[in-house]
């Protein structure tokens, strides 16, 4: 079985001592391919050069993360997303988005970030990895009114209800991405996904953040992105060989790789 861990942050300072096992680790157990999004301009090094060692494997995003936006960064930071994006090979642009729960004061600055990279993301015809976190009103009615034929995407993490889903089905080329919350015991997530097809979901780690159970509240791992396809195989009845071809395919296509 393949699978392919769709938002990883490797590169961080959380892997700075055993990089290089958490990947061959996940490798040993089928999760091949692991795709990484950027944060802000500081990670870019450390990105290409773990892509580099790993050429096989790991496939570098360009963006900036809305928590990382400000109004004095913002010049310099697009600047710099629009110089890696015509001068380096990238999968996608993220992740970008909009994040309410740290600071509402930088809605608008935000906002703009995220308008500029979906465009930029249309030009280069790329998807975007999409971060929302208490904002996804927001974020989603920008997506919608610069939805068309040549944008795709993902909403990373995705969270939330029924309705949400059906929402971001809707806008057609999108898919939402499903990490370690799933596994959560009062998430609600399980019942989100038992009425939506396993066509529109791509799995994720999002490592080093929210690793499943049994692993929650340890440094999660691309290789623990075996235990959300159990959880997921659980939920819709499936087995995790099923789990994996679907989502795979999904995440290849999305992705083009």
């Amino acid at each position: 079985m393949k699978f392919i861990d769709t938002h990883s942050h490797l590169y961080s300072e959380q892997f700075e001592n055993d990089r290089t096992i958490a990947i061959n680790e996940a490798i040993a157990l089928g999760v091949d391919t692991i795709l990484l999004p950027n944060i802000s301009s500081k990670y870019t090094n450390n990105l290409l050069q773990l892509c580099n060692q790993f050429p096989e494997n790991c496939f570098p995003m360009m963006g900036l993360h809305p928590c990382d936006v400000s109004e004095e960064n913002f010049d310099s930071e697009m600047q710099h997303v629009e110089i890696e994006l015509a001068t380096n090979k990238y999968i996608a642009v993220g992740e970008i988005g909009l994040d309410l729960y740290w600071d509402k004061t930088k809605i608008e600055v935000q906002k703009r970030a995220f308008i500029h990279q979906i465009k930029l993301a249309k030009k280069y015809q790329i998807p975007i990895a999409i971060h929302v976190r208490e904002a996804f009103d927001e974020a989603i009615e920008i997506v919608e009114s610069l939805n068309d034929n040549t944008l795709r995407g993902v909403f990373h993490c995705f969270t939330g209800s029924i309705v949400e889903a059906k929402r971001v089905i809707d806008l057609k080329d999108f898919y939402l991405g499903i990490g370690g919350v799933v596994t959560f015991k009062n998430s609600g997530l399980d019942q989100t996904i038992k009425e939506i097809s396993l066509k529109n979901l791509i799995l994720e780690t999002d490592s080093p953040y929210l690793a499943p159970v049994p692993f929650r509240g340890k440094r999660n791992e691309s290789k623990y992105l075996t235990k959300i396809a159990e959880k997921i195989a659980e939920i819709k009845n499936m087995t995790i060989k099923e789990i994996a071809e679907i989502t795979t395919a999904n995440a290849k296509k999305l992705f083009h790789i």
